[in-house]
């Protein structure tokens, strides 16, 4: 059977999705986009300029590539559906990362104030991936609400500690009907591989890749870890056991000395 994912009725073929902050300039993002060979890539609003004559970050995004507008600022449901909607006006269209941060130490997202957003957005013809602290019936009541993903973290935003929330990660993938993507905090192209082991249906990558020392070559190491990972899901990964197995038999080869 093939492997697809589909999200807003669009067929997506790479399941790493990178977000455009935090590199040194916009020529570099560029080259980490194309060797990356992502296809959604997540842009502030605050960086979109349709009307630009000089320098504009979209010029700079491959033309397959989905832009998914982040509302990254938004500090409760009312902002971040403002966002959504000055990012649809403006021609950057209808697919949204939904970020609502209240939090200013950790950059904990505010799930009430998420679902609530999400639940006008999605009404609203939206394509909403929701940004979320990991919790199962949160997760499910964004789902019901016609998320298009729920986007789990990791770890805080930016921290490149991995996925230290995997229990929880797991049992969404488990238990929520949406696709489950994780977002903020992997810092190691092994800790994106870890997450689509788990199940997980893309992850999305900004901070690793971005101050990386080579960003393009950090980017095309995420690309090979999410398909290994993937594979590896796939593949039907052995259970674990609690005593050692010989790979090969230990008897049977040497006659015993009387």
């Amino acid at each position: 059977m093939e492997d697809r994912l589909i999200i807003g009725g669009k067929n997506i073929q790479n399941r790493l999705f990178i977000g455009t902050g935090k590199f040194s300039s916009n020529l570099i993002m560029k080259e980490a986009l194309e060797a990356s060979g992502a296809d959604v890539v997540t842009v502030s609003l605050r960086r979109v300029d349709t009307e630009s004559k000089t320098d504009n970050i979209l010029d700079y995004i491959p033309k397959k590539c989905i832009i998914m507008t982040n509302t990254s600022g938004a500090r409760n449901a009312d902002e971040a559906v403002r966002i959504a909607r000055l990012a649809r006006a403006s021609g950057a269209g209808n697919w949204i990362k939904l970020e609502v941060i209240q939090d200013n130490k950790y950059l904990l997202p505010d799930n009430m104030e998420t679902l609530k957003a999400t639940e006008i957005l999605v009404k609203e013809g939206f394509i909403v991936l929701s940004y979320m602290s990991p919790d199962l019936s949160a997760a499910r009541r964004m789902a019901d609400a016609g998320a298009s993903a729920v986007m789990p973290l990791g770890s805080p935003i930016g921290s490149n500690r991995g996925i230290k929330t995997e229990e929880l990660v797991r049992i969404m993938v488990d238990e929520v009907k949406a696709p489950i993507i994780v977002d903020a905090g992997l810092g190691r192209p092994s800790d994106a591989a870890r997450c689509m082991e788990l199940g997980c249906a893309a992850v999305l990558i900004n901070t690793a890749i971005a101050v990386a020392q080579d960003p393009a070559n950090m980017a095309a190491a995420f690309d090979l870890a999410v398909k290994g990972g993937r594979l590896a899901y796939l593949s039907g990964l052995p259970s674990e056991g609690k005593y050692g197995s010989a790979s090969s038999p230990l008897t049977g080869f040497l006659r015993n000395n009387p």
